[in-house]
């Protein structure tokens, strides 16, 4: 099936359209997707899934697919005016120096670099005084940039390093050791590594997790028991000896290994899901030891964040929604057991440790407040943090005295800071030099109701005397899932955004952290239309005070976000101008069968549990709501062909649903990044063009024949 849109594109093309004074048009043409009579029955109920092929993602078909998918898109978009404006202006704000917080290894101190535009950051090191020298380039891992560093981590004395590395923005990993004096490769390589970090066992070898290479495509087909296993230096990896997971009782989906700082003890956390963990130890010491239960459930989220000798730290939701720190002596480590260190608060806890004190960091209202405190749980002082926004780091090694944190806030780029923890005097470190005035803009949180009456907060960020007349370009932003918390920091897109006199606006929606468990809790399963009603309330909000108005109003998140996107456009079409859905789950009834998607169901529910929640899933999912005869926003689906955390089969899905369906001339189209996966270690390049695109699209569909702030435009064209 064929459907036709046209867009103007002369000088006057926007105001020539809303006039229907006829120019030359430009036709698009959708490609035609196939459909299959597939069908799949749930407690009686039959669904059809015409569109299934476009799953396989290995085959010839769905390839045809996204390569005519992606010439209609980019059809589209190389007739927007401003388009290369964007991205040249992109560029130059994007071109200042970056660095890190240093970090100490051995006898040197690391930290990340970039110049300004290259597709990854540089690791440098440095011996006291000396200069600065390279250690690590991914740039030179391959040639477009699409090859990053996914992991760095070195032995206690410095001495050694495994890094990780991800090809083409995939979750499968590959290791790497090397000599950090030397630099010269040690061993190269040990693959099908995946949600995993490398935690060393003295300079002898180091535990890693992995999956079993699944049948058909890796970039697809389901993976769910996770193993760990112990690989020992100048052995081959078929030789690794495998620690957890390898029997049906410890069967799991997420499993991890750490060796805590004083290397007396492996530290075993095992999941079925993205919520929920239980916890495990062995002494190191023990040549005999077992592995130990802490915890034996996976009804709480648990880690050990420190330990003196025997006297294990835990950080834990268990009856303390959000969160608090117990102890216990490593010989009875189990729950009953347990003694309050540093107890819950009306605030959610996120901790950290270095120069031998425990930091809390608390949200209030996702906004950041910091204490210090000492081994006996005493408080040592509040930190004063350089303003309102997000605090973070503020770890290090028990014996440095000196460590370094960031701040940033939504118009503030981060910056680092060196704290000393005897005095807790802090200085600034390191502020970018960047062309963007922060004085210029302004952030303001409100609180406003939802469906259920519910308050929500969100932060609404902006240019400092924009009139509220309804007419500001504006993006919503939201996640509302996983129990992730957005808070405020800083973002080089949104800058160019709110240059060009746009809103930037972000609810804290239920599902996610911002208040603890229960706050999570809210917006999950059979509550998930919670956050969907926080989001919609949002946008109703930005309305109703005049920020911006329907033919102005972007919505936009990925991932889960992605979700939130595609719930929301199908449930309001009326609300929003454009939709932006990135990497989304938009088929929530069978999110499940692919690669790690099954670890969603504590958030999401599966289609197979029980009637009711099928019936649920149904009810909001994506795919499954695209309406015939509906006029759904201006919509440009975004996702990456290498993308095996929500593959892109839920884009391309629902994509197929909105171009047979829509109604009327509003665009639905798809980007699809090739050699891309989920996000991270994305190249800057495709970053830049990405944006350049999104924002061209959504500025088009809002009406602007020229950018709206074309002072900035002139600027940088001179």
């Amino acid at each position: 099936m064929q459907k036709t849109i046209f867009f103007c594109f002369t000088a006057l093309a926007l105001l020539a359209c809303k006039t229907e004074t006829k120019k030359e048009p430009i036709v698009v043409n959708y490609p035609e997707t196939a459909k299959v009579d597939t069908i799949d029955t749930y407690f009686g109920t039959e669904v059809q899934d015409p569109f299934r092929w476009l799953e396989d993602d290995r085959s010839p078909e769905t390839e045809a697919w996204v390569k005519k998918q992606n010439e209609t898109t980019f059809g589209y978009l190389e007739n927007i005016p401003y388009r290369n404006d964007l991205k040249k202006r992109l560029e130059k704000l994007w071109n200042y120096e970056k660095l890190s917080a240093p970090f100490k290894e051995g006898d040197y101190t690391y930290f990340y670099k970039n110049n300004g535009l290259q597709n990854q950051y540089v690791v440098y090191r440095k011996k006291g005084d000396a200069e600065a020298e390279v250690f690590l380039d991914p740039n030179t891992f391959s040639e477009d940039g699409t090859t990053s560093l996914a992991g760095l981590e070195f032995t206690k004395d410095g001495s050694l390093a495994a890094y990780l590395i991800s090809e083409g923005g995939s979750d499968w990993r590959k290791a790497i050791v090397m000599n950090a004096e030397t630099k010269e490769i040690v061993e190269d390589t040990l693959i099908d590594i995946k949600f995993s970090s490398i935690s060393w066992k003295g300079n002898d070898g180091f535990y890693y997790s992995s999956y079993d290479k699944p049948k058909g495509s890796e970039l697809s087909a389901k993976t769910d028991q996770h193993k760990v296993y112990y690989h020992k230096l100048g052995t081959p990896q078929s030789q690794d000896e495998l620690i957890y997971g390898g029997i049906p009782t410890e069967k799991h989906r997420y499993v991890g290994a750490s060796v805590t700082e004083d290397e007396k003890y492996l530290v075993i956390s095992a999941s079925i899901s993205t919520s929920g963990n239980k916890l495990f130890i062995r002494d190191l010491e023990d040549p005999n030891g077992l592995l130990i239960p802490v915890v034996d459930d996976t009804e709480s989220d648990n880690y050990i964040i420190e330990n003196v000798g025997s006297k294990l730290y835990i950080v834990t939701n268990r009856n303390a929604p959000n969160q608090k720190i117990v102890t216990v002596d490593a010989k009875n480590p189990s729950t009953e057991n347990w003694e309050d260190f540093i107890p819950e608060t009306e605030n959610v806890l996120s901790p950290n440790m270095g120069g031998g004190y425990f930091f809390t960091e608390y949200m209030v209202d996702a906004i950041s407040k910091v204490f210090q405190y000492d081994y006996e749980g005493n408080l040592v002082r509040e930190v004063q943090l350089p303003g309102v926004g997000s605090a973070s780091g503020f770890g290090g090694k028990k014996d440095e005295k000196e460590f370094y944190f960031s701040f940033t806030n939504y118009n503030t780029p981060s910056s680092s800071y060196k704290y000393n923890v005897d005095t807790g005097e802090y200085e600034q470190y390191w502020k970018p030099e960047i062309d963007f005035n922060p004085n210029d803009y302004k952030s303001k949180q409100v609180f406003y109701a939802s469906k259920d009456g519910t308050k929500i907060p969100m932060i609404i960020t902006h240019k400092k005397g924009i009139e509220l007349n309804g007419k500001n370009p504006t993006i919503l932003y939201g996640y509302g899932g996983f129990n992730v918390s957005l808070t405020p920091s800083f973002s080089i897109v949104n800058a160019v955004w709110m240059e060009q006199g746009g809103v930037y606006a972000v609810p804290n929606l239920r599902g996610g952290g911002e208040y603890g468990k229960k706050w999570h809790n809210a917006g999950i399963k059979t509550k998930k239309q919670n956050v969907f009603d926080d989001f919609i309330a949002a946008a109703e909000y930005l309305i109703d005070n005049q920020y911006t108005s329907k033919e102005y109003l972007a919505i936009r998140g990925g991932s889960n976000g992605g979700l939130l996107v595609g719930a929301t456009m199908t449930q309001r079409p009326d609300l929003m101008q454009v939709a932006l859905p990135a990497v989304g789950v938009m088929d929530m009834l069978r999110y499940h069968t692919f690669t790690a998607g099954a670890g969603w169901a504590y958030d999401y529910g599966t289609s197979e549990e029980s009637e009711e929640m099928f019936n649920y899933l149904k009810g909001y999912s994506p795919v499954h709501n695209v309406k015939e005869g509906t006029a759904y926003p201006a919509t440009l689906v975004t996702t990456g062909d290498h993308d095996d955390r929500v593959v892109p089969a839920h884009s391309f899905k629902f994509a197929a649903e909105l171009q047979e369906k829509q109604a009327g001339d509003n665009p639905t189209l798809i980007r699809i990044e090739t050699n891309a996966g989920h996000g991270a270690g994305t190249p800057v390049s495709k970053t830049i063009e990405q944006y350049a695109d999104i924002f061209g699209f959504t500025l088009f569909n809002m009406g602007f024949e020229e950018l709206p702030n074309q002072s900035v435009l002139k600027e940088f064209k001179e």
